[in-house]
């Protein structure tokens, strides 16, 4: 076994990934709490200042919302293929650079729109940009760590979504209190260019980088992987192999409940029925610092025990669907959060969901890693994307007619079983997580 080296380089990368997915989510998430914000709702549905809001005005508003949400996950589910693609043909550094580009500009853009068909345009834009984050990182992850590190440090960059949510919801009520909505976007799209001079000045390989030791680029190139062509593998012949479509089921079915925690939370405790008392954009980032620091702690938690269960001598098939067996028994209880009165026990119950939604995904995102060569890891990742933002889009395009007519028990309802329907059925497609070998590759011709 290789011992660990006196080098830690690989880690300020996984630090970079890190505050990338921050600002990654912070520019996302800006609008969750703009919309609720009484003035950007009534500039978005021309009705004029200082006029309240109907309550007939204010459900068409959240159905409305909710294709916009719907056209940024259009957007997020062609990104994440396209960018994925990309990314393995230009070079993680290069692809990267090209996606913050494109996020923090359509960050921006969002402070200078006057309409819902305005905003779904640009939230197309932020789509597109936003899904270079994950295989930009994971391909990162892929270069940079051996396998047996590779979940926790998908843990750790996967960390940064949760502090994104929680700056987002600690500033931008704020801001928009005391400067609007509009400014609330500008201030926050400005950031992902600080994020791209550190990506620029500091990313390559680690075989070129002169900061890496010999002994720490041995640890990391540990992994005899088995030798594959040098020729790319298109996305037809990566959807020829099980190992994909395990990725794929994981990202569709599990994807769409963490975009509905980050789109509609903010809703839910404004507006749910059943909550003794309800939030204002004064007071609602509140819980939401309580929500995504318990995620922290699970995308952390859940990305180091997979690794430490790899280090006791498990199996990575034994080791990753363990972890994610426990995540998938933690999200169970979420649907009692629409039924009770305690806003102290939703929050609890939404906090625990999300923690171990956020170790499921640090687990699943290293399957691409786990089974395919470094050269397909990006548009792995990116296929499995675009899949899961595929099953957002369905839920996105029915969440608000479901908030609407039948309150929020149905969303939880489904967010509560579908992390151990999806185990279930990634287990059947990959009962032992094997990476793909040369006799696979050779029958698809390749």
């Amino acid at each position: 076994m290789t011992s660990v080296p006196s080098g830690n380089f690989r880690w300020r990368i996984v630090l970079l990934l890190f505050f990338a997915t921050t600002i990654n989510y912070i520019d996302r998430q800006v609008l969750s709490f703009t919309m609720i914000d009484e003035e950007f709702r009534r500039e978005m549905m021309d009705i004029p200042e200082g006029q309240s809001l109907t309550q007939g005005e204010q459900d068409e508003f959240k159905v409305l919302y909710s294709y916009v949400d719907t056209a940024f996950k259009v957007a997020y589910a062609l990104g994440f293929l396209l960018i994925g693609w990309l990314v393995d043909r230009v070079g993680t550094k290069r692809g990267f650079s090209i996606a913050i580009v494109l996020w923090s500009i359509a960050g921006v853009l969002n402070a200078f729109i006057g309409s819902l068909r305005g905003l779904s345009l640009v939230r197309f834009m932020l789509g597109i940009g936003e899904a270079g984050n994950f295989p930009s990182a994971m391909k990162s992850v892929a270069e940079w760590f051996p396998k047996k590190e590779r979940s926790f440090a998908a843990g750790l960059f996967n960390a940064g979504a949760n502090v994104g949510v929680i700056a987002t919801a600690a500033l931008v009520p704020w801001l928009t209190i005391q400067y609007g909505w509009r400014f609330s976007f500008i201030a926050t799209g400005v950031l992902g260019f600080l994020v791209l001079i550190a990506w620029l000045r500091t990313y390559r390989p680690p075989e070129e980088h002169p900061s890496v030791s010999r002994q720490e680029l041995a640890y990391i190139q540990q992994d005899h992987e088995e030798e594959v062509p040098e020729e790319k593998l298109s996305w037809w012949r990566l959807l020829g192999f099980r190992q994909t479509w395990a990725f794929i089921v994981g990202k569709f079915m599990c994807d769409p409940i963490w975009w509905f925690y980050l789109t509609w939370l903010p809703d839910f405790f404004n507006s749910s029925e059943s909550l003794d008392h309800r939030l204002d954009l004064k007071n609602v980032g509140l819980p939401f610092l309580v929500i995504y620091i318990v995620s922290d702690g699970g995308s952390v938690l859940f990305g180091w025990l997979s690794s430490k269960f790899i280090h006791l001598g498990w199996s990575v098939n034994r080791a990753r669907k363990t972890t994610m067996l426990i995540c998938a028994l933690c999200v169970l209880p979420i649907f009692f959060a629409a039924q009770t009165n305690s806003i102290y026990v939703a929050i609890a119950l939404i906090s625990l969901a999300t923690a171990a939604h956020q170790g499921w995904a640090a687990n699943l995102y290293t399957f691409a890693s786990d089974m395919f060569p470094k050269s397909a890891v990006a548009s792995v990742t990116g296929i499995g994307g675009m899949f899961g933002a595929v099953g957002g889009i369905v839920l996105a395009a029915v969440a608000g007619n479901i908030r609407v007519n039948f309150g929020y028990l149905p969303l939880f309802l489904i967010a509560s079983s579908t992390y151990l329907i999806a185990l279930v059925i990634i287990h059947s497609l990959s009962p032992k997580l094997e990476p793909v070998n040369k006799k696979e590759l050779e029958s698809l011709g390749v």
